[in-house]
């Protein structure tokens, strides 16, 4: 098992179980151990599933492509029946306990993910790393000093370290992207609608969305192959898809329009070494045949990011009183900038609110015009180059913390604002060997055509054999 995932992908594993070269419970219990003495190190699992719990989810693997292949499912947005979902946060440590599976979750055992326990976030999915009181800090196998990036950064770290092929991921303003960008993976928020997120009708005003992060890019679509859907009641559907976002990664993109841009929209100019990953990925696409131009769309970002603030706040003030049921949290019960999260969400008038969704709604309609002239938007995926622990502080003032998010999230926000797909692929690296992933954005609907992007970038600049040292 030490290996196994080193050169499998999960499509490949399933095809070993289905093919009986590698039994299931054989599969399960070696990963399990090899993912207890990983984590600790890296603190990236949060609880792992034993006893009834782990029978279960082994009986519910039986069939699907990624048969008996062991999956965690990230402490945010997703229920697993029996357990509690913490949010990263000693208030939800014990309750509520998850009476059935959110849809999505019952669509990955039903494709035959073994789910063997829940990964780190930081609280609430507040922070773009993982760090959070409850559970402490998901270190990066790249360097003990550095976070994975978040908030799912346990996911993240796990799958960098070659501890299983892919693992669940979230996404209200990069918390997919991120931190695949810091651990060298493959990372793409689907459009606003792909993946139901039922029971819930939508987080962040429509901006939170759901897939995983992954070794290659074919896993990544095979999965929203299985969770893409509505279900009964839906707020939002994306746009049907031609085909199968599988099928796509196997065949050629096409002749791409493709802008690039090298600094944020309305922001500072970026490191060098940023800008020429960017360049040289510009180059490598105009070399495959795309036609490639700097062109940054034109959209207010102040008056986006003002908005995320708002719709961030009053989701996280009410989400606190609906989830709780009446409890009142104590005063360790939350991080500092959660709780003064929630005390600005409980002042905001609806008129704000709807003056921020509406905000959300003008720059979806900006992105809408550009994407009618470009096919994809390229940048970096974050505005640095690597992320030391403590950078993000959710322990002092909102100004401490904002300061900390701003370079992470200029590229990857306006995504989830607008509710269009984007990616995270790593195809560039600091000089001292680090990864950087770079942003590409379509339009809504346009996930087959970013994987087939990706698939193309995959096999001209391969990644997965370059593994972080620990």
């Amino acid at each position: 098992m030490n290996d196994l995932f080193a050169t499998h992908d999960a499509l490949a594993v399933g095809e070993l179980v289905k093919a009986r070269k590698v039994g299931v419970r054989e599969l399960v219990e070696g990963s399990l151990a090899r993912l207890r003495k990983l984590n600790a190190s890296l603190n990236a699992i949060t609880d792992f599933y034993e006893g009834e719990l782990l029978d279960k989810s082994v009986a519910a693997g039986s069939e699907g492509p990624f048969q008996g292949v062991p999956f965690v499912v990230k402490q945010l947005m997703a229920d697993c029946a029996g357990t509690p979902t913490t949010l990263g946060s000693k208030f939800f440590a014990k309750q509520p306990v998850a009476s059935a599976d959110s849809a999505a979750v019952a669509r990955m055992r039903r494709a035959g993910l073994v789910i063997v326990g829940r990964s780190n976030t930081s609280e609430f999915g507040l922070a773009p790393t993982t760090e959070p009181v409850f559970g402490g800090a998901t270190v990066s196998p790249w360097r003990k000093d550095l976070s994975p990036g978040g908030s799912s950064g346990g996911s993240a770290a796990v799958v960098a370290a070659r501890g299983m092929p892919m693992a669940h991921a979230t996404d209200g303003g990069g918390s997919i992207r991120i931190p695949a960008s810091l651990s060298g993976l493959f990372g793409l928020k689907p459009s606003r609608g792909r993946v139901s997120l039922a029971p819930i009708g939508e987080t962040l005003a429509g901006a939170g969305a759901q897939l995983c992060v992954s070794i290659s890019v074919r896993d990544s679509a095979a999965l929203l192959d299985v969770l893409a859907g509505g279900e009964p009641g839906d707020p939002y559907r994306a746009p049907a898809a031609e085909g199968t976002f599988l099928d796509a990664t196997q065949r050629e993109p096409g002749r791409l329009r493709v802008a690039f841009m090298r600094k944020p929209v309305g922001g500072a100019p970026l490191d060098p070494v940023l800008v020429g990953a960017v360049e040289r990925t510009a180059k490598l696409l105009a070399d495959l045949g795309h036609h490639v131009e700097e062109a940054p769309p034109d959209y207010d970002a102040a008056a986006t990011g003002a908005a995320f603030g708002t719709v961030m706040c009053a989701n996280t003030f009410t989400n606190i009183q609906i989830r709780a049921g009446g409890r009142v949290p104590g005063p360790g019960d939350l991080e500092s900038v959660t709780r003064l999260y929630a005390e600005r969400g409980r002042s905001v008038s609806a008129g704000d609110y709807i003056r921020a969704v509406q905000t959300f709604h003008r720059t979806g309609r900006a992105l809408g015009a550009f994407f009618e002239k470009y096919d994809v938007l390229l940048s970096p995926t974050i505005a640095r180059t690597s992320l030391p622990l403590g950078s993000v502080r959710m322990d002092g003032s909102l100004e401490q913390y904002e300061e900390g998010l701003a370079p992470m999230v200029p590229f990857t926000a306006v995504c989830n604002a607008s509710g269009v797909p984007a990616m995270s692929v790593p195809l560039e690296w600091t000089p001292d060997g680090l990864p950087i992933g770079l942003h590409f954005v379509g339009r809504l609907g346009a996930e087959e055509m970013l994987f087939s992007l990706a698939a193309q970038l995959e096999q001209v600049r391969p990644w997965r054999e370059r593994r972080p040292p620990l």
